[in-house]
Formats: structure tokens, sequence, C-alpha cells
């Protein structure tokens, strides 16, 4: 993974987004010396969404899978919706 300052990273910015887009590359951006973000290919975040939406339905059944339900009335009481 190719890392970078910010101040690097935007002068680089249109090559950067090419390696990260045309040859998968991930470029971490760093602010005074520590990881701030990752510059990713769509496929990637595509990829990284749908690990997050897989991790969700786990969680969503297993949930669905204790019974464990609270009315509506009560989360919409505790969450101070009401």
């Amino acid at each position: 993974m190719t890392k970078l300052s910010i101040s690097e990273a935007r002068s680089k910015l249109g090559a950067l987004v090419n390696e990260a887009s045309y040859k998968g590359e991930r470029i971490a951006i760093h602010r005074n010396g520590k990881p701030a973000a990752v510059l990713v290919s769509v496929e990637d975040a595509a990829l990284l969404a749908e690990l997050e939406d897989r991790i969700d339905l786990q969680a969503a059944r297993r949930a669905l899978a204790e019974n464990d339900f609270v009315p509506l009335e009560d989360l919409v009481k505790e969450l101070g919706l009401d």
C-alpha cells in the first residue's frame, strides 16, 4: 500500500486516482504521520459495502433467531423520539 501525506496526495491527486482506479492500488493518506484515510477503487469500496451488508444481515438473523423483540413504542421512548 502506498503511503503519502495529505500535502503529497493533494499535489498528485489525479495520478493517485488513476492508480486506485486502473491498477487497484490502495493509497493510505496520513495526517501528522498518522493514517487518516485510504483511497481505493470503486470495486474495493463496493466489496467493502457488500461485506458490511452481509455482517448486518447475519446480525439481523441472529436477533430474529433469539426472538428478542422490542416493541416499537419502547424503542421510540428509549431513543427519545417521542
